[in-house]
């Protein structure tokens, strides 16, 4: 799908891009003829050599965008400086998130607060920023990545769960609320996806996610990144709203 330049003279903007899903979703969007603002947390001289061979390879540009998504100040600085340098935004991909899992009583308040800062209010913060710049284009896409964790009732991710809820929630909303300036919103649901937050869980949760999957595997993250691929192109011109699935038959 990627290797067809179906993006080819749009920008994106893909936040968590220094790891797992994030990374590969900056490959795949490279691949696909598209610029690439990569946002990630620090500045990494190894990440930076990383996104210029893409550019070279795809003959693209990919740049790198440094903020915490923990801070509203740093978010609001880091969106500020789009606007100022007027760049074209023409898909928006809200990949970045954090991974709590725990049973309620030995979840914290903090914790909730943490991991919705980052998995949802961080999300809807970038959002109203670069939605301003595509209504002004009058075109767009945004993909939000959320999680089959807020379909289903999985204990101990009461907070991890409830937050990717919020964000497909929020996707259908502003799905709506866009569409009459061409600006489609879609999210994407993973299972277990394998990446180091994958490994994190733990081999007891995630062979609990593995017994409901007809395929019985983890999703591999450039099966993720070419979804996303999909929704922020042209091909998907009619698809808005949607949450996709991607848990290989659950």
């Amino acid at each position: 799908m990627s290797g067809s330049k179906s993006l080819g003279g749009k920008t994106a903007l893909i936040t968590g891009a220094a790891k797992g899903i994030g990374a590969q979703m900056v490959e795949s969007f490279a691949a696909a003829g598209a610029d690439v603002i990569a946002c990630v947390r620090t500045q990494c001289d190894s990440l930076q050599q990383h996104f210029d061979s893409l550019a070279h390879t795809h003959g693209v540009q990919v740049r790198m965008l440094c903020f915490d998504l923990m801070y509203e100040d740093a978010i609001k600085q880091a969106m500020h400086g789009l606007h100022a340098s007027k760049t074209r935004v023409d898909v928006l991909v809200n990949n970045a998130g954090v991974m709590t899992s725990s049973l309620l009583g030995m979840t914290s308040i903090e914790s909730f607060k943490s991991t919705f800062q980052v998995n949802f209010f961080a999300p809807v913060q970038i959002t109203q920023y670069v939605a301003k710049l595509m209504m002004r284009q009058r075109h767009g896409a945004i993909v939000n990545v959320g999680s089959i964790a807020g379909l289903e009732n999985f204990a101990g991710y009461s907070a991890y769960g409830s937050s990717k809820a919020a964000l497909m929630q929020f996707t259908r909303i502003l799905a709506n609320e866009l569409a009459s300036y061409d600006i489609r919103v879609n999210a994407i649901a993973p299972a277990l996806v394998d990446t180091p937050m994958a490994e994190r869980m733990g081999s007891k949760a995630a062979d609990g996610i593995f017994s409901r999957s007809a395929l019985k595997r983890m999703t591999k993250p450039n099966e993720i990144a070419e979804i996303a691929v999909f929704l922020a192109s042209d091909k998907a011109s009619f698809i808005n709203g949607q949450t996709i699935r991607v848990d290989g038959g659950m």
